[in-house]
């Protein structure tokens, strides 16, 4: 019977970004399925209590300089987004509505933001460089805004948020298999591990 990775993921964490570009690879391997379950990351460490490593100056600096050489392992590109921390609220919406309304382009959705944010290094705290971004791949950017409005999506990544803090998820990017935690994209080999 295949397992299943459960990935509770925001946008604007680079740890996240690495694991997104390994979980399809390590999922395909073993036969297991992947589901993304968008959260809010800021919602999460309000709830927890938790804080970013970069609200600390040297662990701030250790965790890029860590990210990068995870980056080089994985053969995948890594820019620090200049204008991080990103405020993602507007974004995990729409991730979410898309998921919920567009299922059919959600691999595509994701692929353009994460590549904006942490290849391209863009500013997507910006209405006006997310429409650029929306647009350069296909999105309406009206039909996206008004995926952030609606109070159903709304509602829903405020439920996979606080679901996400009552199973223990206190960061990005976490994953589940079997109800088991897995926290960090440097936890790969424990998830490939759990999955074999």
């Amino acid at each position: 019977m295949s397992k299943t990775v459960e990935f509770y993921f925001d946008l604007g964490s680079p740890a996240t970004y690495l694991a997104y570009t390994q979980l399809p690879k390590i999922c395909e391997r073993t036969g297991s399925q992947l589901t993304y379950i968008p959260i809010l990351l800021g919602g999460v460490f309000k709830a927890t209590g938790n804080a970013s490593p970069a609200t600390v100056p040297a662990k701030g600096r250790y965790m890029f300089q860590d990210l990068d050489r995870y980056a080089r392992r994985y053969g995948v590109p890594l820019k620090f987004n200049p204008h991080f921390p990103i405020n993602t609220l507007m974004l995990m919406r729409a991730v979410t509505g898309i998921q919920l309304r567009h299922p059919e382009r959600f691999a595509a959705f994701i692929d353009c933001l994460f590549k904006a944010l942490w290849v391209d290094g863009r500013s997507l705290d910006e209405p006006a460089t997310v429409a650029a971004v929306l647009t350069e791949n296909g999105f309406d950017p009206n039909e996206v805004l008004a995926l952030t409005t609606d109070e159903q999506v709304k509602a829903a990544l405020k439920d996979n948020t606080e679901k996400a803090v009552q199973r223990g998820v206190f960061g990005a990017p976490s994953m589940f298999i079997d109800n088991q935690l897995f926290f960090g994209q440097d936890r790969l080999d424990f998830v490939l591990e759990a999955l074999s």
